[in-house]
């Protein structure tokens, strides 16, 4: 089977009516969790803007309390399986303020909780790989909330 291109779905779409294509976005949001949480954040991110990060540091904080520190191998399993739910979160939101809040809450919470007394290898890079990360989204934002956000990170 062969999946047409978006500029044909595009096209498809301008023919059906306003009930077909609200018909069609139910059938899309039943098929996974994630279609039904992107248009969730769609539809209420105008009038709520800071409630994509409010959420996510809420389902963050949830697995951080979950997650076992005190031996190194299940710290590091830990934190990989949160590191996967964020990321997977971050593909909800294009508000590249929102991916620098997210990233810079889990890598403090990484900090705070003791993570990286481990010196495990897996751990110390996956930490570095978040701060680069955030250190590319800092450069694409305003000057203003580049010095807020660089200041956050040189505290890391």
């Amino acid at each position: 089977m062969e999946i047409p291109s978006l500029a044909n779905l595009k096209k498809e779409l301008s023919y059906l009516s306003e009930s077909e294509i609200k018909e069609l976005l139910i059938d899309l949001i039943k098929f996974s969790r994630d279609n039904k949480a992107y248009l969730f954040f769609k539809l209420y991110e105008k009038d709520q803007p800071g409630l994509f990060v409010e959420l996510v540091k809420e389902d963050l904080l949830i697995e951080f309390e979950k997650v076992r520190v005190d031996h190194s191998y299940y710290a590091k399993k830990g934190i990989q399986s949160i590191r996967r739910k964020m990321n997977k979160l971050l593909k909800l939101s294009k508000i590249k303020e929102d991916q620098v809040e997210v990233l810079l809450f889990f890598s403090e919470e990484m900090k705070e909780r003791g993570f990286l007394k481990h010196r495990n290898p897996v751990i110390k890079n996956l930490f570095e790989i978040q701060k680069g990360k955030v250190e590319k989204l800092i450069e694409k934002l305003h000057e203003d909330l580049q010095y807020d956000y660089m200041n956050r990170l040189e505290d890391l």
